[in-house]
């Protein structure tokens, strides 16, 4: 999956929990949310709006950035719940690391089918 078409995909299912989510949806979504954050904290100083934009932003994306963590979960066939571990300090951000790293269940699972690779031979 290409850069624009992850965060395409996540941003079409704005607050979607259910489904699955691949590595690259995942990680180009965060990235692309990076890039946004240092755009609008550099527009933030330059108006001296005192982090009012960058507040906005974050607000706006919070729901995808959830939603999409959960269906990466989904796809490494973890419930979405696993996503309060990130509450324990350090431990939780490591484990919760290792599980959006972690590769895709093969095939279908219990939270539905295997998503298509964009630009994959399909056999």
């Amino acid at each position: 999956m290409s850069f624009g078409d992850a965060v395409r995909s996540v941003l079409s299912q704005y607050a979607g929990f259910s489904g699955r989510a691949r590595r690259s949806e995942y990680w180009f979504f965060y990235l692309a949310v990076i890039i946004v954050e240092i755009v609008v904290g550099i527009v933030d100083n330059v108006l001296g709006t005192g982090g009012l934009l960058t507040g906005l932003v974050l607000l706006a994306l919070i729901l995808p950035s959830l939603a999409v963590a959960v269906r990466r979960l989904h796809d490494t066939d973890r419930t979405g719940w696993w996503i309060l571990i990130g509450l324990i300090p350090i431990v939780g951000t490591i484990v919760l690391l290792v599980f959006y790293v972690s590769d895709s269940t093969p095939g279908p699972n219990r939270f539905g089918p295997s998503p298509k690779q964009v630009g994959a031979p399909v056999w």
